[in-house]
């Protein structure tokens, strides 16, 4: 099932903002969390018209709100969308396309962790949660989307993937362990993408972000003690995800950038 909470301020996109985001059309999954939130206000900043998804309603609607009101001549509207049902996601992707008249970017926020103590430890009902918060939808919403994206021309299908994928640790085997399935997944819409580019150049980009944790404001202010060692802020990671349009589909598809340091 899904509903929608609308949420639109003005016609359209701010004007003489110089990004090539302006006037493109983002759709965000996972879009209530602190990531969500600091990355709606960014393309909304840039110029684009920004469609949110989030099972969370009324976290969905703050983070709308918080992204509408900050830019007031931006296009903000959220969606409750069951990411775990293909058909509501492609539902989601056709409804935005015939609305906007195009779809430019997808970016996959949709996250969740499970650990353990230990290996052994391991309870395997953690590896069914975070298959399907962490692979399933990313699987519907690059499924649902890839023709769209494709017509775009200038497209972005942007993942969200954590260092622990490339060196898993004992007790975050199924966290690690789903997190590269999504990533090898993200690589073969790549691959898609590049079979499909013909001399006008690759149609639109899959690219991943690699970081060690998340850190927004309010954790810091919870721990004003710690560290947070290689944590990439979450406005951050939502100025490297606007920077993607910045750079040509061809220098990003398939490649993972790592936003902490490279272990």
């Amino acid at each position: 099932m899904s509903g929608s909470v609308e949420a639109a301020a003005g016609s359209g996109p701010p004007e003489g903002t110089g990004s090539p985001l302006e006037g493109a059309v983002v759709a965000v999954a996972g879009a209530a969390g602190p990531a969500g939130r600091a990355t709606l206000l960014r393309l909304a900043q840039a110029g684009a018209t920004v469609v949110a998804a989030d099972a969370d309603v009324a976290r969905l609607a703050e983070a709308v709100d918080a992204a509408r009101y900050a830019h007031g001549g931006a296009v903000v509207t959220g969606e409750t969308v069951d990411l775990l049902d293909l058909d509501a996601t492609r539902a989601w992707a056709d409804r935005t396309e015939k609305e906007y008249g195009r779809v430019d970017g997808v970016v996959h926020l949709v996250g969740g962790w499970r650990g353990s103590k230990s290996f052994a430890a391991t309870p395997l009902a953690d590896w069914d949660t975070l298959h399907d918060l962490l692979i399933r939808t990313a699987q519907h919403t690059s499924l649902a989307f890839h023709d769209a994206l494709r017509r775009s021309r200038n497209g972005r299908y942007v993942l969200i993937s954590a260092a622990g994928a490339s060196r898993p640790t004992a007790g975050n085997a199924a966290y690690a362990a789903a997190k590269a399935a999504a990533e090898a997944w993200t690589l073969a819409l790549a691959d898609a993408l590049r079979k499909e580019g013909g001399e006008g150049g690759l149609p639109a980009a899959a690219v991943i972000l690699v970081v060690k944790a998340l850190v927004h404001d309010a954790m810091r202010a919870e721990r004003p003690n710690a560290k947070f060692a290689g944590f990439t802020d979450v406005k951050d990671l939502a100025a490297a995800i606007a920077g993607l349009w910045d750079e040509p589909a061809e220098e990003l598809n398939g490649k993972r950038l790592w936003l902490t340091p490279q272990p």
